[in-house]
């Protein structure tokens, strides 16, 4: 039995790649393999892949942030757990696990590896200086893995353009979701609040500040809207939130286990980020039937296409956000439309075992 190792930075958070990493080791395990999987910190996500059955095992020092002593300690207890374990293959998510396990192998300390990148560190809406020493760390890297998956179009043409790496060490496999059933939604019409919900992390990246900077425009309109996630700057979104007198029309429902209901009793989904690599906070709303609002960053446009499964807008430009949602007051019938049209395209590029069986082929390329 072939043993894949995957590792990933935090485990304070679940966001795209942590469901990515639970997702795709559930179907290796079912398909044959052993996985194990290595997560930074002590956060709940450790309990969470426990709880589904799954080979876990924390490294605390492992953290988000750069801190050489903290770095230098997690590369030490990463190389003795990956000499206890003894993968075949190491498969790294997340920016520093990826460097760090991937400093192990230019020493020639660890099995084949692959990186998968989750949207890069130096994309556009980075800052300029971190967006250089994040690019420098990546084409260092890169020397070091077989191979380097990105997850959406938009991210393969980034790394060929800043120098990253060429094919064949790169491939593009986009990312996928497990299918369910498609709910039943009345559409709506105005006789009842639109409702409208966003699934994101109350980070900067996330930029709520421009969602309810747009809302607070619409007041005179009926909708209410659903604020999923959590984060450190939720503080200081809930504060925006009473500013703009937005208490009555938003609510923050935190951490949740039940998005796939959420997104059932809603009508629109929204997604304003500064940078992305490919949401699949998206594909869970296509794949609900959703129609959606987002901005034209990372890949986004590979999911969400203007005038026929929603809206496309530019970052951090709430007149744009207003001008779309005035559109869907306007033509209430174009959200069941969009949203039939983001289902068809979801089961016909994204949903979950197409991913896993092109993930599986490059695992099984550089197995030994």
């Amino acid at each position: 039995m072939k043993h894949i190792l995957f590792v990933i930075t935090r485990s304070d958070e679940i966001g795209g790649a942590h469901i990515h990493v639970r997702d795709l080791a559930l179907w290796l395990n079912s398909h044959g393999y052993r996985v194990s999987i290595i997560a930074g910190g002590r956060g709940f996500y450790l309990d969470h892949l426990r709880d589904y059955g799954l080979e876990v095992y924390g490294c605390p020092s492992l953290v988000r942030n750069v801190d050489p002593l903290s770095d230098l300690l997690a590369l030490m207890r990463l190389h003795r757990r990956i000499r206890q374990l003894a993968p075949d293959l190491i498969s790294l998510h997340s920016a520093k696990a990826g460097l760090l396990v991937r400093v192990l192998s230019c020493l020639g300390l660890t099995p084949p590896c692959l990186f998968t990148a989750h949207g890069w560190s130096f994309t556009d809406g980075v800052g300029p200086l971190a967006r250089r020493f994040y690019l420098s760390l990546e084409r260092l890297a890169a020397r070091a893995c077989a191979r380097i998956i990105t997850v959406c179009e938009a991210d393969f043409r980034l790394a060929l353009r800043m120098g990253v790496a060429q094919p064949p060490q790169l491939i593009c496999i986009h990312n996928g979701m497990p299918d369910l059933p498609l709910p039943h939604r009345l559409p709506w019409v105005g006789d009842r609040p639109l409702q409208l919900i966003s699934v994101a992390r109350f980070e900067p990246q996330k930029d709520h500040h421009t969602l309810l900077t747009a809302l607070s425009q619409l007041i005179g309109f009926n909708w209410q809207l659903t604020l999923v996630g959590e984060g450190s700057g939720r503080g200081m979104v809930e504060r925006w939130v009473t500013t703009l007198g937005l208490q009555e029309r938003v609510r923050f429902i935190g951490r949740s286990e039940r998005i796939s209901s959420l997104l059932a009793a809603a009508d629109l989904f929204l997604l304003v980020s500064k940078w992305e690599g490919f949401p699949r906070s998206i594909l869970e709303a296509m794949r609900a039937g959703l129609p959606v609002i987002a901005t034209d960053v990372g890949g986004v446009v590979e999911s969400v296409q203007q005038g026929h499964t929603g809206w496309v807008i530019p970052p951090s430009d709430p007149r744009a956000l207003v001008t779309a949602l005035l559109e869907v007051f306007d033509q209430p019938q174009s959200l069941q439309r969009y949203g039939q049209a983001g289902r068809a395209l979801f089961e016909q590029q994204f949903e979950f075992s197409t991913m896993a069986r092109k993930t599986e082929m490059v695992y099984r390329g550089l197995l030994p």
